[in-house]
């Protein structure tokens, strides 16, 4: 997987070079149908796309925070429920695992030569998606709140623990704190950043054993928990709609949240004047004296279904380059950090260029990478809310990765 590694490599300037030769949409037939997440960078390369829709060309799109529990079924039949599927570091596994998605090599020959190597996402060798954008979770806070305490903004998460408690004792805020802890694939992310962060690896060298239940994973739970004294009580059902609707709402002051979200925060809707002048988006938080941030660095992207004819690969690879040509991006240039000559960083872009400048680590894009944050998502919630041990949390982990790594195959 050449794309992450390169990404992470480099530096914030070159994440954001190139030239991009882009396609004419003129495509004489063909059926087009977008699965996606639902924001607005993605909202806007689809709806681009669907500019090609002609008396002979059908486009549908579906934008829904749901799309990864809809992908694998919906790309297995023949012809495959979608065209597209609009993915990132690790939504895109579980399609190759199930080999739903097929190589674009010859369709960048043939519709889109000029196309940076920046945006070929290169598995084993082939361009398994074509990536337009990057993303990563970072720290969001409030400067006016940071001052009425009298603190520096946080650099570790051991001072957004110290933060949190001063706003809490000051009064001015009950629940500083929020992330997206929802029960499932956020939750599991959360785990996938602190553990990063504390220099851990999921899986013994060379292997799919899994090895978390450690006095690493003990500690980055530890850190999970504490934070969590800080948000609201009803945290493990936040996920980004929830966590950007508490800080539009000037309920928090200390914010993990993606990149993406950065836009539409600081924008003249949704939050106060005063709220979104005193935001301020910065890198992510190390933790325990480590010199990694605890994030991690994606991208997102587009890949094409392989249950689908010819014909409709051609009409959708042709149809998602028109949506991300330079006139997009231009036009939705504070949505994203895009992967094109064409965009402008901005403010939104100051957290994740921060982020990616120093050293995060890519989502680990191996196989069975999807099926240990699965297990993470549904078996750490018990400990969350106190019902449970982090040894016993880590454990149950391991039992449900095996159980499910050992019917895939990974494991014997």
């Amino acid at each position: 997987m050449t794309f992450p590694t390169r990404l992470a490599a480099l530096s914030a300037a070159a994440i954001l070079t190139g030239t991009t030769a882009i396609a004419d949409c003129g495509i004489s037939q063909g059926r087009i149908s977008i699965l996606s997440n639902d924001f607005g960078a993605l909202n806007a390369v689809s709806n681009a796309a669907a500019e090609c829709a002609s008396d002979s060309v059908t486009v549908e799109i579906n934008a829904t925070t749901e799309h990864r529990d809809l992908q694998v079924a919906a790309m297995t039949p023949t012809p495959a429920e979608y065209t597209v599927a609009v993915v990132a570091n690790s939504s895109i596994v579980p399609l190759m695992n199930e080999n739903l998605i097929r190589p674009l090599d010859d369709l960048i020959a043939e519709y889109a030569p000029d196309l940076p190597t920046l945006n070929q996402v290169t598995i084993d060798g082939k361009v398994m998606a074509i990536a337009f954008m990057a993303n990563a979770q970072h720290l969001y806070y409030r400067a006016d709140i940071l001052e009425q305490v009298g603190l520096e903004p946080p650099t570790t998460y051991e001072e957004v623990l110290a933060a949190a408690e001063a706003i809490r004792d000051q009064g001015i805020m009950d629940f500083p704190f929020v992330t997206n802890t929802e029960t499932g694939w956020n939750l599991g992310q959360e785990f996938v950043n602190m553990y990063l962060g504390h220099g851990g690896q999921f899986f013994e060298p060379g292997s799919a054993v899994p090895a978390i239940n450690n006095e690493t994973g003990i500690a980055a739970l530890e850190m999970m928990k504490a934070l969590s004294d800080y948000a609201d009580p009803d945290f493990l059902t936040f996920a980004s709609n929830e966590t950007q609707a508490e800080w539009e709402a000037g309920n928090v002051a200390l914010a993990f949240m993606w990149g993406s979200r950065g836009s539409q925060i600081i924008d003249d809707e949704g939050a106060a004047p005063e709220i979104v002048a005193a935001t301020m988006l910065t890198g992510a938080p190390t933790v325990a004296g480590g010199a990694t941030p605890a994030s991690t660095l994606w991208w997102d992207g587009f890949t094409i279904a392989a249950n689908i004819s010819d014909e409709d690969a051609a009409a959708s690879f042709q149809a998602m380059i028109h949506g991300m040509r330079d006139e997009i991006i231009t036009a939705n240039n504070e949505e994203a950090v895009w992967l094109s000559a064409a965009y402008q960083p901005g403010p939104a872009a100051a957290g994740i260029s921060a982020t990616a400048t120093s050293g995060t680590a890519p989502y680990p894009m191996i196989p069975f990478m999807g099926l240990m944050h699965s297990a993470l998502g549904s078996e750490l919630s018990e400990f969350m809310q106190g019902e449970e041990s982090a040894e016993q949390a880590l454990a149950d982990v391991e039992a449900a990765y095996s159980a499910a790594a050992r019917e895939q195959g990974f494991l014997e």
